[in-house]
Order: C-alpha cells, then structure tokens, then sequence
C-alpha cells in the first residue's frame, strides 16, 4: 500500500504529523511524502516514526528538522531516505539499523561528521552528503562496498580515508570543493570507478595507482594546484573526458604519452602556462574538444590551437612527422615513442620529462 501526506498546500503541524504518523502504521504505509509539508516550527519528527516497520520510501527533505529520533533506525525496511535541504547537525547512531537502505540522501544540512554505524549500511548504493560542513569520514565507508555513487563535493574535507579503496562496487565519487591536498594510494582499487571529479581543492599530484583504473572515463582536476600528470596517468585508455584546466602556474607540461589515451574526446587544459604539447598529442584521432586558452602555447602555435582540436592534432601529427625525418646526429636521441607503452607493463615505470626531447 502507497500513502502519501498529500499534495495541499496546508503545512503540517507537529500534532497533525503525529497523527498522520499513527494512521500511516495502521494501513501499513509503504511510501511517506513530507517534502516541504512540515510547519516551520518542526524540528524533529515524533518518535513514533519507529512504527512504520513497513515503509520503503521516506521523504522529508526541504523542512527545517535539526534532528532525527533513534526510532528512526526501527525501519527496517526502508530502502530510499531523503532528508535533503533541512538543518540536521548530527544522524543518530541508529541509522545504521537501516539494513535495507540503499540510497540516503542528506545534501544541504550542517552535517560536521557521520556516525560510524554508517558502515553497517551494507545495501548502500547512492549516499550524498554534498553541501554540509564535514571535516572527515569515518573510516567504516570502506564496508560499503555495494556503494555505487559518492557525493562528497561542497564539506571541509581535507582528507579522503584510506580504507575508500575497499568500496569496489564505486563508479561515481564527486569530491569538488573541499580541502584535499591529495588523494589516497588506495583510489587506485576502485576497479569500477568511471567519474571522477576533485575540482577546487588543493590538489598537487595524481596517485600513480591511478593508472590501475581501467574503466575511468571521466576526470575533472581543474582548479587545483597540480604540477603535472603521472606519465603512467596515459595507462587509463578508457579516458573519454579530461578537464586539468586552471591549475595555472603550476602546470607547465603534460605526460609524453598522452598519445595513449586514444578514447579521448574532450580535453581541458586552459590556464596554465603550457608552452609546448607532446608530439604523441597528434596520435589523439577521436579529440573533438580541445580548450587550451590562456596558455603559453608554441607548439603549436596559438592561433593553431584556437582553430579547434582536430586542428591541433593535425598539426602535432605533422609535427612530429618531420621530427622524425631530420637526418640523425651521430648519437641518436630518443623519441618518444620509446615511452609510450600501450599495455600495462609488468613493472610501473616512473620516469621524468626529459626536456632535451623538447626542440
């Protein structure tokens, strides 16, 4: 059985809710809708809650709840919970109870941290608690490994916990707007992992674990402090969008093999003081957006660059061509197709931009 509080535009006062609350057990409600419903004056819902042992869905997002009661952990079959938008400052331990639950939601509250029953959420797919004041996540998020989808962007994160590897089930982790000066080895176990987005925070350097992630199609680094990109970043073949943009002093160059990643479509690289691309940029046939303004550019030359990105390929494929043609000094130098590899080698390589390569 489906009830719903109604769609009138009558708010709901706390001796109504409790009432409403009582029929609700009785029918055996399977679905609750309080969503911007409750009086202003609300700020926590009747312990009673802990009846409706039946209910699967449970919203009362937009209201101004500082507080759930620990009853509410006596729903042991609800799978979705939707307490967006409200000014909840801590989740009772009981939350954890939920069992069943597979996507909470607690965007937009003044969260400071989450319990660590949080970790007994075992069903858990989608958690966002995006746009609240978190300073840290508990180290039981690695027992969420059905979790499929982490929204974490807009706290006061400055670190991500090292047990974050354990979620192998994870495809989507938005990390925006925090503190993090870096991200942990263990990002690199997160098989499942195709979105990634860690844009304005305080970034220096990708993990090299990175180039474990053989189903990332999407990453946005933008707005950081990165220095530069792990050459064996190019590893990550499966890469169709890659957004390092506004990195601005810090970025001067990008990884010889960047050639590799031959899915890519869209590439960022705007405000940053790039001089001169490398000459595999001209193996990157599928590039269809390329924004590199505000950069130093000479090779290609800027003009080249603006015409689009198949433009630019076209000509570092030229480029790289006649390079290639010049006749030989007597001790040949390298080029870099001799560090290009594509397929994951036995033994990471770790090696350093040589800049002789670059005339």
């Amino acid at each position: 059985m489906i009830w719903f509080a109604g769609d009138d535009k009558e708010k709901i006062s706390l001796i109504k809710l409790a009432s409403m609350i009582e029929v609700a057990a009785k029918k055996g409600a399977r679905e609750l809708n309080f969503k911007g419903k409750l009086m202003a004056q609300i700020e926590w819902i009747p312990d009673s809650i802990g009846k409706l042992t039946g209910l699967v869905t449970l919203d009362i997002s937009e209201n101004r709840l500082v507080a759930l009661p620990p009853t509410i952990g006596k729903l042991s079959s609800l799978t979705k919970l939707d307490l967006h938008a409200n000014r909840i400052a801590q989740l009772p331990d009981s939350v954890g109870d939920l069992r069943s639950l597979i996507c909470l939601d607690l965007r937009g509250n003044q969260l400071t941290s989450l319990p660590s029953s949080i970790g007994r959420l075992a069903n858990l797919e989608e958690l966002d608690v995006g746009a609240n004041h978190i300073v840290s996540l508990p180290d039981s998020v690695g027992s969420l490994t059905r979790l499929r989808k982490l929204l974490i962007e807009t706290n006061d994160l400055d670190e991500l916990p090292y047990t974050i590897g354990h979620c192998v089930s994870l495809v989507e982790l938005q990390a925006g707007y925090n503190h993090l000066k870096a991200l942990p080895e263990a990002v690199g176990k997160l098989e499942s992992l195709e979105i990634l987005s860690v844009r304005y925070n305080n970034i220096r350097s990708l993990p090299t674990t990175m180039a474990s992630l053989t189903k990332l199609k999407e990453v946005d680094a933008s707005f950081n402090e990165l220095e530069s990109i792990p050459e064996n970043f190019c590893f990550v073949t499966s890469l169709v969008k890659l957004n390092v943009g506004n990195n601005f002093a810090d970025m001067q160059s990008l990884p010889r093999s960047i050639g590799n990643l031959e899915m890519l479509e869209e590439l960022d690289i705007s405000n940053n003081q790039i001089r001169v691309l490398p000459d595999s940029f001209g193996m990157l046939q599928h590039l269809r957006v390329l924004r590199a303004e505000e950069n130093p550019l000479q090779v290609p030359p800027r003009e080249i660059a603006l015409k689009g990105a198949q433009a630019a390929v076209q000509y570092m494929a030229e480029y790289a061509a006649k390079k290639t043609t010049k006749p030989q000094p007597a001790k040949a130098k390298k080029n870099w197709a001799q560090f290009c590899f594509f397929s994951r080698p036995n033994k990471r390589k770790h090696d350093r931009i040589d800049t002789d390569m670059i005339d």
